[in-house]
C-alpha cells in the first residue's frame, strides 16, 4: 500500500518565498542527483528548463513499471475485478493529492484533466459568468488563463485586467486591490492569477485569496509553476480552485493534471455540454440526461487510469524528498545565479546581461529570465542564444513562454500600439516583432528544479561568459523575414 505524507511546514512560513534555510542545507539532493539523475551527467546534459518540465526520477518508472507487470489493471467504474482494481487505484491517487497538498476531502474535489490547461478550460466553460458580474485577471497570466476571457465575454461579463509594476514585473498591489472593490460585479465574479509567473518568477502573494474572498470574488489559482518547488498548504490557502500540471512537479507522467475544486462551488459550475462519464444517465428519444456526481461530473470519458498510479509514485516521491528542500536548493541556485548575472560585463564595462524581474531571490521562484546584451548594449538575438546553447547541450527556452502580457511589460511595448494591431494582429512571432518595433522576440529563460546543483550554475554562467566582447555585427541573426 503506498501512503503520501502531506507536505510538512516549515519553522519559519512565508508564503512569498523570503524565508529560507540556506541552500547548502539540502546537500542530501546531490546524491539523488548521482542516482536518481545519473543521464544528466553520464551525458553531459545541463537541464535548466523545469518550468517547462521536470525530470523524472530513475526510481519513479522502475516503480510504475513493476506495478503494470504485476497486476491487471481495466478500464474503471466496473463490476470485473480488473476495473475494481483500477478503480481501487484513481481513488487512492485522489487521496494521495488531497493529502499532498494539506486539502481535507470533504472541503476539496481532485477532478483530474489531461494538463493544467485543461483545468483552466473546466472552470471557464463552467463558470456562471453573467452581465452583472466580472471576471478580473492579471497582465502576469499564462495564456491558459488569459483565454477565459473568451468565456465571460461570450455571456456579456465584464473583463479587467490588473496592470504590472515596471521595474520588478510585479503585480501593482494598488491598482489590484482597487480593481476588487470597485470591478466586483452584482453577479458570479472571479478573479484569475499564478502564484508564480511562469516568465519571471515572479511569487504573487497568496494572502490575495482571502483579500479577494472579503470583497466577494471567488478566486482562480494558476499553481502550475509554483507547486513544483513551493508549499501550497490548501489547510491555510483557500481558493476555490487550483489548476496544476503533475509532470512540471516531478516529471513523469505526462498527460495529467488536476483542479483542486471547493466542493461547495462544483454545484455552480454549469457545463455546456456532457459527454461519455459525465452523466448518470441519458436518453435519446427523451432528450433529457442527469449529470454524474461529485468529480465524475467533470471528468470527461476514462480518465487516465493506467497513468494515475504514477503520479501516486511521484508525489509520494516529493514529498520523501521534502518540498522545503527543493526550496532551500532552488532558492540559493537562483539567487547565485542572478547575482552573477548582473556582475558580468564586457571589456569596455557594458552589462552583459539584461534582467527580466527582481534582481534577487526574494518573493521569486527558480525561474530567471534575461536578454544578453552586445558591448553597445544591442540585445543579442534570443534565436541565436538557444542554437548555441542546444550545441552546448544546455536545454533552456526562449520566446515569451505563453505569457504575452508579461512580455509586454518586459519589453516596454507601449499599451497604444498594441491597440492599433487589434484591428490586424501580426500573424506569427516575427511579424510581431516587426509590428511592435521591439529589439528583440523574447527573452533567455532558465529554470531550476530538484535535480539543479551548483555545475548547472557554473556551465550557464560559462556559457553566457561566451558572448563577452563578440565582432561587431555578431548580436543578431539576418533579418527576419
Amino acid at each position: 500500500m503506498l501512503t503520501c505524507a502531506p507536505q510538512t511546514p516549515a519553522a519559519n512560513d512565508d508564503d512569498r518565498g523570503a524565508n529560507h534555510p540556506p541552500w547548502a542545507a539540502a546537500s542530501g539532493l546531490d546524491e539523488l542527483r548521482k542516482t536518481q539523475y545519473a543521464r544528466l551527467d553520464d551525458l553531459g546534459h545541463t537541464y535548466l528548463d523545469w518550468a517547462a518540465g521536470a525530470l523524472y526520477a530513475a526510481g519513479q518508472v522502475r516503480d510504475h513499471l513493476r506495478l503494470l507487470n504485476g497486476h491487471v489493471f481495466g478500464s474503471p467504474n466496473a463490476q470485473g475485478p480488473a476495473s475494481q482494481a483500477a478503480t481501487a487505484l484513481a481513488s487512492r491517487t485522489r487521496a494521495c493529492v488531497l493529502s499532498f497538498f494539506n486539502a481535507a476531502p470533504d472541503d476539496y474535489a481532485v477532478i483530474f484533466t489531461a494538463n493544467a490547461t485543461g483545468a483552466l478550460r473546466l472552470v471557464g466553460e463552467a463558470y456562471p459568468f453573467m452581465p452583472e458580474g466580472h471576471l478580473l485577471l492579471c497582465a502576469d497570466n499564462h495564456n491558459s488563463v488569459n483565454g477565459i476571457r473568451e468565456f465571460a465575454r461570450a455571456r456579456g461579463a465584464p473583463v479587467s485586467c490588473a496592470p504590472l509594476e515596471d521595474r520588478e514585473l510585479r503585480i501593482n498591489e494598488t491598482a489590484l486591490r482597487s480593481a476588487l472593490v470597485l470591478a466586483r460585479g452584482r453577479g458570479p465574479s472571479l478573479f484569475a492569477y499564478p502564484a508564480q509567473s511562469n516568465f519571471t518568477g515572479v511569487q504573487h502573494s497568496l494572502a490575495w485569496i482571502q483579500e479577494a474572498h472579503d470583497q466577494g470574488w471567488d478566486v482562480l489559482l494558476d499553481a502550475a509553476a509554483f507547486v513544483p518547488c513551493h508549499r501550497l498548504d490548501l489547510s491555510r490557502w483557500h481558493p476555490d480552485f487550483v489548476a496544476l500540471s503533475f509532470y512540471k512537479m516531478f516529471g513523469y507522467p505526462t498527460g495529467v493534471g488536476c483542479l483542486l475544486a471547493r466542493r461547495n462551488q462544483l454545484a455552480r459550475l454549469k457545463r455546456p455540454a456532457f459527454a461519455g462519464g459525465t452523466v448518470a444517465t441519458a436518453s435519446v428519444a427523451g432528450d433529457w440526461h442527469v449529470t454524474a456526481r461529485h468529480e465524475a461530473a467533470y471528468e470527461d470519458g476514462t480518465v487516465n487510469y493506467l497513468s494515475l498510479p504514477a503520479v501516486e509514485f511521484g508525489l509520494r516521491y516529493l514529498a520523501g524528498v521534502g518540498i522545503d528542500t527543493v526550496h532551500a536548493r532552488v532558492v540559493g541556485l537562483t539567487g547565485n545565479l542572478l547575482a552573477t548575472l548582473q556582475s558580468m560585463r564586457h571589456g569596455n564595462g557594458a552589462p552583459l546581461v539584461r534582467i527580466y524581474g527582481p534582481g534577487t531571490a526574494v518573493a521569486r521562484g527558480a525561474i530567471v529570465a534575461f536578454n544578453i546584451l552586445a558591448p553597445d548594449g544591442d540585445v543579442v538575438d534570443e534565436r541565436r542564444v538557444d542554437r548555441r546553447a542546444a550545441n552546448a547541450s544546455i536545454s533552456l527556452r526562449t520566446g515569451v513562454f505563453s505569457n504575452p502580457g508579461a512580455g509586454e511589460a518586459a519589453f516596454a511595448i507601449a499599451r497604444e500600439r498594441l491597440c492599433e494591431l487589434a484591428r490586424n494582429p501580426p500573424a506569427n512571432r516575427d511579424a510581431y516583432v516587426a509590428a511592435t518595433g521591439i529589439a528583440n522576440g523574447g527573452a533567455v529563460r532558465v529554470s531550476f528544479g530538484l535535480a539543479s546543483n551548483a555545475a548547472d550554475v557554473r556551465h550557464l554562467v560559462a556559457f553566457v561568459g561566451s558572448f563577452r566582447d563578440p565582432a561587431p555585427g555578431s548580436a543578431r541573426l539576418p533579418p527576419r523575414v
